[in-house]
């Protein structure tokens, strides 16, 4: 029976690279392979011969033969390399094509690890988020050894090959049938050596625990929960690889004064009874220093005043945020007999006056009035 034209059987062009051939025949293996047909010739041979077809294409030198002579240019390789006793026709290309899937594939002898990245809680006080600081922080984590240099061998001591995969970094598993895998050695994880003498520092870990002291510079207008990242700062890496980050979270402490919303601030202000009722001027706080800010005559309690430009410049803006403040007219207490009957007397005088001296009051129990002659009708 003549031989199909490899490239007919994969399904490609004549032009076609090699990642292409090998997609092609990943398709072919996946819907052929025995064990995905069992007791069925027609697919094993299907999937023989696409793997001669893969074998032949892939190989710079036989595929230049097979292009310029057919069948008959690969005929003597293709025999010298054939399903012989003792092979295994479908391991090997398994183990290449499918590692990827599988967890095997030839990998590189040396496994390197990036570090753990690390998180921080940074407490500031608003005066900190707000202007920008240098603070100094404690970090609990794990650096390179400076005995081993993270080699995890003791200093003059050498890594000996590994006697489960023999070098290799990788061991063969056998599965059902004639398929089998490559997975990382579970002995050597893949690096082909082992440590026979430990560092005596890090007991073969190439890392040890240590409190590193970091200065982290808070840029001005950070707010709470805000993020700072710090490359490189977190755990060290192993086997060469890179160091992790870390990453310091900004947690703002509530203030005394102030509140803080984005880059607004807003605080309270108690005024006197008289002087919200008379006017007057108070001096409020800001971030820079005193302010003047003019109560105006019969200022009402929760009266709010905006002082523009006095609030927080955003780390993501340049603009100024403005400053509010609540008027709280304050209820004097603790008073004398003296004032108690001077404020009875006013008092009287403001009810002689009607409702032009409360016109809040009255407009009230207009409205209380109303809402029990709804309920009552």
């Amino acid at each position: 029976m003549a031989q199909r034209d490899y490239y007919e059987v994969l399904g490609c062009r004549k032009d076609a690279d090699e990642a292409t051939l090998k997609k092609a025949f990943r398709r072919l293996a996946m819907k052929y392979h025995p064990d995905r047909n069992p007791d069925d010739p027609k697919a094993e041979a299907s999937f023989r011969e696409a793997k001669e077809a893969h074998e032949i294409l892939s190989d710079k030198s036989k595929r230049a033969a097979y292009d310029q002579f057919g069948h008959a240019g690969v005929e003597a390789g293709r025999a010298g390399s054939g399903f012989g006793a003792g092979s295994d026709p479908f391991g090997d290309i398994f183990g290449d094509v499918f590692g990827d899937i599988f967890g095997g594939g030839r990998s590189s002898r040396t496994q390197v690890f990036r570090g753990a990245d690390l998180r921080y809680e940074l407490s500031l006080s608003l005066e900190q988020a707000v202007g920008g600081d240098s603070v100094n922080i404690d970090v609990p984590t794990q650096v390179e050894c400076d005995r081993c240099r993270s080699a995890g061998a003791e200093p003059g001591t050498e890594r000996a090959p590994c006697a489960t995969c023999k070098g290799a970094g990788q061991v063969r598993v056998q599965q059902t049938g004639f398929f089998s895998i490559q997975q990382t050695c579970p002995n050597c994880k893949g690096v082909g050596t082992i440590i026979t003498h430990p560092c005596r520092s890090c007991s073969g870990r190439g890392r040890v625990r240590k409190v590193k002291t970091l200065a982290v510079q808070v840029p001005a207008g950070v707010d709470d929960g805000d993020r700072i990242r710090l490359a490189q700062e977190g755990e060290a890496g192993r086997n060469g690889g890179p160091s992790g980050d870390l990453y310091v979270d900004i947690m703002v402490r509530s203030h005394p004064i102030f509140e803080r919303d984005g880059q607004s601030l807003s605080c309270d202000v108690p005024v006197s009874f008289a002087a919200a009722a008379l006017g007057n001027s108070v001096e409020v706080p800001t971030l820079d220093g005193q302010v003047v800010l003019k109560i105006p005559p019969e200022t009402q309690s929760g009266k709010v005043f905006r002082l523009r430009g006095k609030g927080v410049r955003s780390v993501r803006s340049n603009g100024l945020g403005d400053l509010f403040c609540n008027v709280q007219v304050e209820t004097p207490v603790k008073m004398t007999e003296e004032q108690k009957e001077l404020l009875a007397r006013f008092d009287e005088s403001v009810q002689a006056g009607g409702s032009r001296h409360n016109p809040r009051v009255r407009s009230w129990l207009d409205g209380v009035k109303a809402f029990f002659e709804r309920i009552g009708s």
